[in-house]
Formats: C-alpha cells, structure tokens, sequence
C-alpha cells in the first residue's frame, strides 16, 4: 500500500468538496478548484476527511494512488492557505515593477518584459529586486514562476539573472587571464 496514499487528507473548516464521478471540485476561503482524476482511482468523504483508494496492486493503480491523494491534498491547501513563489533578481540594474496588473521586469534587454499573469494568479513585488507570485493551483503558480525565471536563467559566472529565492547557483571559474605571460 501506498504510504502516501493511504493518509486521509482532513477537510478544514469552510472547506466544500463535491465529487461527480472522476471530476472533483474544492470550494475553500481562498477560491475554488476542479481536477479530473483517473476513472479507476475511488475517492470519497468520510468522517470530515478524504480518503483516496485503489482498485487493485497493478503497477498504473500504485503509482496513481499516490499521486491523486497528493493532488487532493494540494488543491485543498490552495483554497485554505494558497501557494507563493518567491524570486529574487541580481544584476546591476536588473529590476521589477508592477504597471497595473502586468509585471515589468528590466533585465539587461534592449526593451523592458511585461508579462500579464493568468487568471486566478497575482504578482506582488515587494521590492524592486524581488517578485512573489501567488495563487491557490500550486501548478500554475509553479509553472508562471518558472516562465518568470526563464526570461533570464541565472548565469554561472557572476550569477547575474532570475532566480528562486534560497536557490544557490553553482559558480564556475572565469578565464585563467594571461596565465604564463611574461
């Protein structure tokens, strides 16, 4: 048995669920959230708490197992507390604002990068050099942070770029300079 998939997952209080077939839906403080699940994986409400099930030992059902319940337990965190990713930029004149809705980002491009986040997530920048996204779908938070960071990766030599906040950026050595010149 799944050690991950066996834990019931508590429904705080506010929190609503509906099941209707594979299609769950999570109604919380922070929003709403509806997944599609596998047709052969069983969830249910029991006692205030969900239980996730599979049929049977073959190797699909073991490895969805765990993965629903994970999902569950994410979509229900993300309509009670919701999710954030934090980014730090570094570079000499690297920095973020925010215009209205969008997110202006001035990162060593001839031309500043707007990006307008999609429904049902916002940025904050607290700082000029640092940028939150928020959300209650810890994949779409995850999946704009990265798209964020993509627009300049963090490089190897001076670390300048966009990166996670906590991420170490592992840094190599520049050119030997003249080495055996006279």
């Amino acid at each position: 048995m799944s050690r991950i998939g066996k834990q019931p997952i508590p429904l705080p209080q506010g929190v609503e669920v509906q099941i209707d077939g594979n299609t769950v839906r999570v109604k919380g403080p922070k929003g709403k959230l509806e997944r599609d699940f596998h047709r052969d994986i069983i969830i249910r409400v029991e006692d205030g708490k969900l239980v996730v099930e599979r049929p049977s030992d073959i190797a699909l059902h073991k490895s969805l197992h765990g993965l629903s319940r994970t999902l569950l337990d994410n979509m229900v965190t993300g309509v009670t507390k919701g999710f954030e990713k934090n980014l730090e930029l570094n570079g000499v004149g690297y920095k973020a604002s925010k215009q209205g809705n969008k997110l202006v980002l001035a990162v060593g491009y001839s031309h500043p990068v707007e990006i307008t986040p999609p429904e049902g997530l916002e940025i904050e920048v607290p700082a000029a050099t640092k940028v939150v996204v928020k959300g209650t779908d810890k994949e779409k938070v995850g999946a704009l942070a990265a798209n964020i960071r993509a627009i300049r990766e963090p490089e190897p030599y001076k670390g300048k770029g966009i990166k996670y906040e906590g991420e170490r950026i592992r840094r190599k050595v520049g050119k030997a300079g003249g080495k055996g010149k006279k």
